[in-house]
């Protein structure tokens, strides 16, 4: 049986912005190589949706509920909920984001 695959709002505008950002400072071409390997990645886990690692952000706060899945140096946090797998973020992995992810999975 399938999941349902959704993203947050918060998570379709982080596509939109590296989208954007990626077309000018690269290409427009590159952007949609992007954009398509993300939402190929992210589309996969309506088949096999546990296969993400625990992001080591959030292991060290002791949350387990939380996966993450890559299209380097890009990822894709994400939460298992009944027969859903709800996107929470979708940021560049270079970044720090312990910040983010509190404010985004623990609303601090």
């Amino acid at each position: 049986m399938k999941f349902a695959v959704l993203l947050t709002a918060d998570a379709e505008r982080e596509l939109e912005e590296l989208y954007d950002y990626i077309a000018e400072h690269d290409s427009r071409s590159a952007a949609e190589h992007v954009l398509d390997r993300l939402l190929e990645v992210t589309g996969s886990l309506a088949v096999e949706p546990h296969r993400g690692t625990i992001p080591k952000e959030l292991r060290e706060l002791g949350l387990q509920e939380f996966r993450q899945v890559l299209f380097k140096p890009y990822r894709a946090i994400y939460r298992v909920m009944e027969r859903r797998v709800v996107v929470m973020v979708v940021a560049d992995g270079r970044r720090e984001l312990g910040a983010l992810l509190a404010r985004r999975v623990l609303g601090a």
